[in-house]
């Protein structure tokens, strides 16, 4: 076994495993990065992954394998940078077992991220809300299933992961009903129900007979949902949802679409930008900062707060002809 092979070895089982605790999401995001990585470089230098050494994986091949991501898989910048944090990792911890490559390694460590463009969320119209709730079928076991879940998704802003990852212990519709669920960075938060939801989940649930561990939304072979899966199901009812509501055809819906649209929602109520942080289960506020952003009725309501300038319309008009050419260059 090569040294890197090694090394790679003990950083899931010891560091990522064993001393960070890191999550099953965490685990998979580095070893797919790790899996891209070690297949470019063996066809770089013409040898199997298992057979490649540190030597092999220097910063040149590293930034070689950065620009590969961006031009030729066409990975946005977030996911170049999200790549290059789990290589980061990586070699912080190959640094401790392998100082006799410190030179090579703090070169790796000395690759930069690059800045990303800060784009505006997208997020659901009221109109477009009701027409994608109206979208499944729920005359049918499947179509119950997805209006259960989109409602849900609207209403408390979960992640796809969070989302797929309920079971009916999360669940809790007696007095004070909520929603409980184990979120990114192992974190647990609850999340209180409306009315409407709490509705619709209890016709859920009165449908099907199981046990506390089963997942919330599952499959039609009583399996929990994939992420690929819950965005078909979505794609599926966005196409229907078009033919009523023609905004949305402008629009890709995803699962975190419907988490922006929650936080809109909650901030068009007047909620402070703290507490949708917390709902949302945001580390740092700064985060939540891109929801006032895209706010444009937010926006349009502090400009009609203002008083319009009385200053004339008119053009500027240079008092000599001297700087009306200067002005003309």
């Amino acid at each position: 076994m090569s040294a890197i092979a090694a090394t790679i070895q003990a950083f899931f089982t010891e560091r990522l495993i064993h001393q960070r605790r890191a999550s099953p999401h965490t685990i998979a995001a580095y070893r797919d990065t790790l899996r891209l990585l070690l297949v470019f470089a063996g066809q770089r230098h013409h040898t199997s992954p298992a057979h490649l050494d540190l030597t092999d994986l220097d910063a040149p091949t590293i930034a070689v394998f950065l620009d590969h991501l961006q031009h030729q898989r066409g990975n946005s910048i977030r996911t170049r940078n999200a790549r290059l944090a789990a290589i980061h990792s990586l070699f912080g911890f190959a640094a401790l077992r392998h100082p006799e490559h410190a030179a090579d390694i703090e070169r790796i460590l000395a690759i930069p991220t690059k800045r990303a463009d800060q784009t505006i969320v997208t997020f659901l119209t009221d109109n477009e809300v009701d027409a994608l709730l109206a979208s499944p079928d729920r005359d049918t076991r499947t179509g119950r299933r997805d209006h259960a879940l989109i409602l849900l998704a609207i209403q408390t802003g979960l992640r796809a992961s969070e989302l797929i990852g309920l079971t009916y212990r999360d669940v809790h519709l007696g007095t004070g009903a909520y929603l409980s669920c184990h979120g990114k960075g192992r974190k647990d938060r609850i999340t209180p129900l409306t009315a409407p939801t709490i509705t619709t989940l209890r016709t859920w649930l009165a449908k099907r007979q199981g046990q506390p561990g089963d997942p919330l939304f599952p499959t039609n072979r009583g399996q929990p949902m994939s992420r690929d899966a819950l965005e078909q199901r979505l794609t599926h009812h966005t196409i229907t949802a078009q033919r009523s509501c023609t905004s949305l055809t402008s629009k890709k819906i995803t699962p975190h679409v419907l988490r922006h649209t929650a936080a809109m929602r909650l901030l068009h109520a007047g909620v402070d930008i703290t507490v949708i942080a917390l709902w949302l289960g945001h580390e740092n506020i700064n985060t939540t900062q891109i929801y006032l952003q895209a706010d444009l009725a937010l926006k349009q309501q502090a400009l009609d707060r203002t008083t319009p300038p009385t200053s004339p319309p008119g053009r500027y008009q240079p008092p000599d002809h001297l700087l009306a050419f200067l002005e003309a260059l």
